[in-house]
């Protein structure tokens, strides 16, 4: 059936929805019949008589890499589960989207539930569990809600519960709520919050999920977008599916475009057919009006900026060439050799109408807030990088403190038990980087060895 979409919300020619086939179509409804009527549940048929490590070596073959920010190949994780095992396996899937600039996965959850269902279905029986959770963060209600139904329909036609359509396979999967954390985000501490704890991250080794992970049972923790794209790997084989995209980045990925541009929005593309310039002028309809780009931040707030006016040398000898940032193709691979990473897709435009100081002091006010406290570098410091910024911002910090800060960010970044030592820190060091002209201009020099905050005066007279 030809898709029709929603007047004002039809993709771009340059978009190839798959996973996005079904959000914003015309008279498309979340109901398990509707689903059915597109081949809904063909693939997990399909899949319930092939041999589970078939499954998986198909997702090997397509190359498919993690959606949720890492970008690790999902197959090779699958393949990590120890062989013999006597434990039960679990299958988690990550609906905490957490990261700022980052909008696909709800519109799936609340536009196309049996896409995911079917998804994660078809993965539970490739890797064995037979118990499975979506970890859905508490301000999506709507969408726990759309997931509770679609799974209890899923149950009533026998896509889910005992004895799944005469395979012998078991399946049950349970919607879980959190309680709206960005450390829940990372797989570790969403398992420890799963189990009813504080989500302090583990530590890895030996902790890793596909080992020693819930209940310390292996487990496997995928994203909502990567689940989705196994059905559509089992429909056309993991070859086929591999010739989608670019070589190493296969596949299309959903990019959420957010700032300084005119129609931000998600956009559904083959991953690495399209560069930031395209993205930003072609299929965002450009910058507004009298503006100029001055900085995008392309996988999340956890990326490193890119400036406007860099130029990157991409490869090595023979095979060296230059792109400027509108040249950048929007891949997993060539993202970080750039100096950043595609993350979890969410492009943060940043105009010449924007300080630097308030993006970055924006930033670190959200990890400031979110650092779950475990580790000392990151508690302490990513409420210091906060504190400075706020000085930066309100014209109250002296020109050192930008040595300061990042002093302080570079002491967090290698020194944490999870990535969110990263996450903080990056920014950070990025921006001054990029951009310390800028930063020591919003600075007032003859505030240099002042005193300024309350908490500092009474340390220095304590020390006196």
């Amino acid at each position: 059936m030809s898709a029709i979409y929603q007047e004002g919300k039809e993709p771009h020619p340059k978009e190839r929805r798959i996973v996005f086939k079904n959000v914003d179509r015309e008279g498309w409804d979340t109901s398990l019949a509707m689903y059915e009527t597109e081949g809904g549940y063909d693939q997990l048929k399909k899949a319930v008589g092939m041999e589970p490590g078939a499954i998986t070596d198909e997702v090997k073959k397509a190359g498919l890499r993690g959606r949720g920010g890492a970008g690790f190949p999902a197959g090779v994780k699958w393949g990590f589960l120890p062989q013999n095992n006597d434990k039960p396996v679990y299958l988690i899937c990550n609906a905490d989207e957490s990261e700022p600039g980052t909008f696909k996965d709800r519109y799936i959850i609340h536009q196309d539930p049996h896409q995911l269902i079917e998804g994660m279905a078809i993965a539970c029986f490739a890797v064995g569990a037979n118990l499975a959770y979506i970890y859905i963060r508490e301000e999506f209600p709507e969408g726990a809600q759309t997931l509770e139904k679609a799974i209890e329909e899923a149950h009533e036609k026998g896509y889910l519960g005992k004895n799944v359509l005469g395979s012998g396979f078991d399946l049950e999967i349970y919607v879980h709520r959190g309680a709206g954390a960005y450390i829940c985000g990372e797989e570790t501490g969403l398992i420890e919050s799963l189990e009813g704890k504080r989500p302090y991250p583990r530590i890895k080794p030996p902790y890793f999920p596909a080992a020693m992970g819930l209940y310390l049972c292996p487990t496997i923790v995928n994203n909502v977008e990567t689940l989705c794209h196994v059905k559509h790997i089992l429909e056309v084989g993991g070859e086929e599916w591999s010739k989608i995209g670019t070589p190493n980045n296969t596949g299309t990925r959903i990019l959420c475009v957010s700032g300084d541009v005119k129609k931000p929005g998600y956009y559904e593309v083959e991953v690495g057919t399209v560069t930031m310039g395209e993205l930003i002028n072609d299929i965002c309809g450009g910058l507004n009006e009298g503006r100029s780009l001055k900085a995008v931040i392309p996988g999340g707030s956890s990326a490193k900026v890119l400036r406007a006016d860099e130029v990157f040398t991409v490869g090595r000898g023979d095979d060296a060439r230059k792109l400027t940032i509108w040249d950048i193709p929007m891949d997993f691979d060539t993202l970080a050799a750039c100096g950043s990473m595609a993350g979890s897709g969410g492009v943060i435009v940043i105009d010449d109408s924007r300080s630097i100081s308030w993006v970055l002091n924006n930033i670190n006010n959200f990890y400031a807030h979110e650092s779950c406290g475990q580790c000392t570098p990151c508690r302490e410091g990513s409420l210091w990088m906060k504190k400075i910024t706020d000085r930066v911002v309100a014209g109250k910090a002296s020109p050192s403190d930008i040595d300061t800060l990042d002093n302080v960010a570079r002491n967090i970044d290698g020194r944490t038990i999870c990535a969110f030592g990263e996450a903080c820190s990056w920014p950070t060091e990025s921006f001054i980087d990029k951009f310390r002209d800028e930063l020591v201009s919003d600075t007032n020099p003859e505030l240099e060895g002042e005193l300024l905050n309350a908490e500092a005066v009474t340390a220095a007279a304590n020390l006196g």
